[in-house]
């Protein structure tokens, strides 16, 4: 029975989302060969199953926005594009 030794690597940069600690989360791979974060601070444990399972579900609802609602029409009878005209060279202002 070979073992093989599980090398855990510190990843330069990252938050715990449990204690919010920076730099104290590593990765590796476990005995099934899934890959699993952990936090030396606090304990936390996830595998990049349980992660993606956790992104399927929306944390935020969708903001609403001041652009055309779905529906209207995008120019109505009042509206109107703007036309910059170019003042060429027969300006005398400048």
């Amino acid at each position: 029975m070979s073992q093989k030794a599980v090398i855990k690597r510190f990843i330069a940069g990252v938050v715990c989302p449990k204690c919010s600690k920076m730099d104290t989360t590593r990765m590796y791979r476990n005995e099934e060969g899934e890959e699993v974060r952990d936090c030396v601070a606090c304990g936390f444990e996830e595998t990049y199953s349980q992660h993606q399972a956790n992104q399927q579900q929306p944390q935020f609802e969708e903001i609403k926005t001041r652009v055309t609602p779905e529906g209207k029409v995008l120019l109505d009878e009042e509206e109107q594009p703007l036309k910059i005209m170019d003042p060429g060279v027969s300006r005398k202002d400048h």
